[in-house]
Parts: structure tokens; C-alpha cells; sequence
């Protein structure tokens, strides 16, 4: 935010970032180091250079699962792709500003310093919409093209109408397709983005709403049932948002009414749970919450 809003106030650079994490997460999100989000509670006591290279290869993995907008995407996205870097992705802001948006797959070649290679390793996790070629937008990779176009011409079709019409793809006979080069599958992929050119495999976003009436802590009263959000899991327990600025604690004596060996076991990070408050320490900021009965139901991982 710093680097793209140099001349703007640090609430101005905040407010944008949150707003931003909203419309698209993922874009947003890469910009922090994966450690300043808090991923355990020993994650300083274990070697950070494997740790750094771990929680690196769990965000690679996350964006080329996901797959790149090429044209509204940053350099900071861009640099997670498999292949680039971030002077590839560099190059590649700079090539779009300077001629504008890329309109097929092949236009990256013209990229300076982007080379055979990195094109190779890159091309199927980039995305270009409404491209020269339909099969831009998919995941499916430059090289196996010429698959698709071969199927279209044996069913005497194009490929968008391939892409389009269910009744064409269900005449698919994979194994005709079967080479040296490309396996059952690689043809089994690329009928899955025939079907659903560049799907987004997140889920669905849900909202989550806390208990009206309970902003702070003051407000918690023992024997209320609220909804809250597991924050953070320990040996001892779990921590609980329930709204109020001031996590709640869940002691594993409070998990359930059998014996609970590992708080994992039972709950995780970011589940949505009902939980009940047991008592207030206004003057110590503590929070005392059970999940007993509450778990039960459809709270249960």
C-alpha cells in the first residue's frame, strides 16, 4: 500500500487494503508477509529460513491454484506465478502499461527478458478474458492446444462451441486423444475447463454477522449464547472473536463433555462456532467461553 499510495495518509492506505481484501482476498493478501499473519503459536521457535520457504510454497501453490488475471493483476500477484519472479512480474506491468492489454497468451513472448522457459512454466496459470483464443481464459496449457483443436475438428465444430455445448463434449472419446505427450490425466483436465473455462475452485464467500448489541466487552454478560470465530488454537484451548475487540477463551475443559485431548481434534482456525460465556473479568480484559452442547450440531469440523 505504501508503494502504491506513497502520498496518502496510513488510515487512507489501511481503509483501501481492507476494502480490497474483500472484492478479491487473494490479490490482496500476498502483498504481507505469510509470518506477520500469525501462522501458530511456536512459529518462532522453529528455523524461519524453512519456515519462510514453507509458508512461500503454500502461497505459490494458492495463487497458481487459483490462476492469474494477466491484465488486472499487479506485480505483486504476478511474482507468485511459477516461473516469474518479481522481475518478470515487473516486466510484465510494464510491457501492459506501456501496449496495453494483453490479448493472447502468445503476446507474453514480446515481454523483455521472459524467455522460452518461463513462458513454458507460466503460461497455463495466466488467464487473459475475452482473448484472441477462448482457451486464454482457461487453464488449459498452450501446449495441449492443439489437443483441443482436434477434438473440434473431429466433431466438425469450433472451440467455443466445444466450450459451450454439453451434448458436443459428452461425444468425447478421451482415448482416441491418448499420446506419448499427453495422458488420460491431462485430456480428463482439460475436459473439466472445457466445461468451466478458468472456474475459480474458492468457495463462495459467506458473511459473518456477530450478536447485535455486543460491541465491547461490557456488554457480555454470563449465560449469553453468541456467535464468534476461532482465532487461534493452543494446547490449553482456543480463542474465540465474539466481537467486543477482546478474543474469548474456550479452556479444553470446556470443549466438551468427553475428554478432549487435542483442541485439533475438535475445532479449527477460522471455523464459525456458538458458544456460550461462563464469565467477564472487566478488570483483567479475560473472557471465559464453553463450546459444550454447541458442538454437537453442525459446529463440528
Amino acid at each position: 500500500a505504501r508503494e502504491e499510495f506513497p502520498d496518502r495518509d496510513l488510515t487512507v492506505r489501511g481503509s483501501v487494503s481492507i476494502g480490497r481484501r474483500l472484492m478479491d482476498p487473494l490479490s490482496e493478501l500476498v502483498k504481507i508477509d505469510p509470518k506477520s499473519i500469525g501462522v501458530g503459536q511456536y512459529q518462532h521457535d522453529v528455523d524461519q529460513g524453512a519456515l519462510k520457504c514453507s509458508l512461500d510454497d503454500v502461497v505459490v501453490s494458492c495463487v497458481n491454484g487459483v490462476g492469474v488475471e494477466v491484465n488486472t493483476s499487479g506485480k505483486q500477484l504476478l511474482m507468485y506465478v511459477s516461473g516469474l519472479g518479481p522481475q518478470l512480474a515487473g516486466k510484465i506491468v510494464e510491457y501492459r502499461d506501456e501496449h496495453g492489454p494483453f490479448r493472447s497468451r502468445k503476446e507474453l513472448k514480446k515481454v523483455p527478458k521472459l524467455g522460452p522457459k518461463a513462458f513454458e512454466q507460466a503460461a497455463g496459470f495466466l488467464r487473459i478474458r475475452n482473448g484472441e483464443n477462448p482457451l486464454d481464459g482457461s487453464a488449459v496449457h498452450p501446449e495441449s492446444y492443439h489437443v483441443v483443436d482436434a477434438i473440434a475438428g473431429d466433431l466438425g465444430c469450433s472451440v467455443p462451441d466445444l466450450m459451450q455445448d454439453e451434448a458436443l463434449r459428452n461425444r468425447i472419446d478421451l482415448t482416441e486423444y491418448i499420446t506419448d505427450k499427453v495422458g488420460l490425466p491431462t485430456l480428463n483436465d482439460i475436459l473439466k475447463e472445457l466445461a468451466k473455462p478458468g472456474r475459480d475452485p474458492r468457495e463462495r464467500f459467506e458473511t459473518f454477522s456477530f450478536a447485535e448489541g455486543v460491541e465491547k466487552i461490557e456488554d457480555v454478560q454470563p449465560g449469553m449464547k453468541l456467535p464468534g470465530v476461532v482465532t487461534n488454537i493452543t494446547a490449553f484451548g482456543a480463542f474465540v472473536d465474539i466481537g467486543v475487540h477482546q478474543d474469548g477463551l474456550v479452556h479444553i475443559s470446556q470443549f466438551s463433555d468427553r475428554f478432549v485431548k487435542n483442541p485439533n481434534e475438535v475445532v479449527k482456525v477460522h471455523q464459525k462456532v456458538n458458544v456460550t460465556v461462563l464469565s467477564v473479568d472487566l478488570k483483567r480484559k479475560r473472557i471465559s467461553l464453553s463450546l459444550k452442547k454447541h458442538l454437537e450440531g453442525n459446529d463440528a469440523p
